[in-house]
């Protein structure tokens, strides 16, 4: 709580000083000083950035995100009918990022670990240099430039999914997860790396030790040995690096989703900062920051599970 309580002053502070004006925005180039005074008095611009700040932590503290500049204009304009607060906005945009992280990581996580698991087997072989070149060369890759490729491949050459990701609520499920095969792909390419490379490390670095040359003395198998011996005593730093890219399918997919048009809270954080809709914006980092340290916690608590040295210290 402590720590999310600091992000939010960092996150309140740096959002404030973002460049440009809601009021100007809004009003585009012919805004006059009253028009702009008027709309920052009625948005509570005007107040103090410490008021401003403890009221905004207020509603938080009791899971009121506030109202949407951009919503709370419009309404105005139609006699303050149809208010739209922060969370009804955020609500179906969070559960589409959280539908498109959970394909990715249902892809991206077997994915990884089955191929850092036979990278450790086949060590120095040409089956693991070519793993290594191909997943470097992934997350060596923009996002942007991985779901251009995978664009072209799959959605302009071969047709086999569509390179928009225009889903809704009420979608057949069927529909939606073909709609979000490709930025799950993309996300995938980009994650699996991290994820392979530390499970081949963590085995690796196993394979020397006392009990494993028993066991392969034994005459066991080199895969029995690696699955039932090495990798349970690998899980933790196994599960840290699955935890840090699990925090970036949630808070890392702006990129991703502007280049396929996916309706997540990703797409909704660059549209609100282009209109300089603060409350959404802090709404949105807050959430970002949220996830990072929940998953972080998460893995750290996993890794005492696992390993039954930090459980029983004595």
């Amino acid at each position: 709580m402590v720590t999310l309580f600091v992000v939010s002053i960092v996150i309140f502070v740096a959002v404030n000083l973002l460049p440009g004006d809601f009021a100007e925005a809004i009003l585009g180039q012919g805004a006059t000083p009253e028009s702009v005074a008027k709309i920052r008095e009625d948005l509570g611009l005007d107040q103090g950035m410490i008021v401003r700040y403890f009221q905004w932590f207020g509603g938080m503290v009791t899971l009121d995100l506030g109202t949407s500049f951009a919503q709370l204009n419009f309404a105005n304009s139609l006699g303050g009918a149809g208010t739209v607060t922060v969370a009804d906005q955020i609500a179906p945009r969070l559960a589409n990022t959280m539908f498109l992280a959970t394909v990715t990581a249902c892809i991206a996580v077997p994915l990884a670990v089955t191929l850092g698991i036979l990278a450790a087997l086949y060590r120095n072989t040409a089956f693991d240099r070519a793993a290594n070149i191909f997943t470097l060369s992934s997350i060596s890759s923009p996002e942007f430039f991985m779901a251009y490729v995978l664009i072209l491949f799959l959605a302009v050459l071969n047709p086999i999914f569509p390179s928009l990701s225009n889903i809704f609520d009420g979608m057949p499920f069927s529909e939606r997860l073909e709609k979000s095969m490709l930025p799950a792909l993309t996300l995938t390419l980009v994650v699996t790396a991290h994820m392979m490379r530390m499970t081949r490390a963590a085995i690796i670095n196993l394979l020397a030790s006392p009990y494993i040359e028993m066991a392969r003395l034994k005459g066991l198998s080199p895969m029995r040995v690696i699955v039932k011996h090495a990798l349970p005593n690998a899980l933790a730093p196994i599960i840290n690096v699955i935890a840090l890219n699990l925090a970036y399918l949630i808070t890392g997919v702006v990129v991703v989703e502007v280049v396929f048009v996916y309706p997540g809270i990703g797409q909704l954080f660059v549209d609100s900062v282009k209109i300089r809709d603060i409350p959404v914006v802090q709404a949105c980092c807050l959430i970002f920051a949220a996830a990072y340290i929940l998953l972080n916690l998460t893995a750290d608590i996993l890794s005492i599970l696992s390993n039954p040295r930090l459980r029983h210290p004595k």
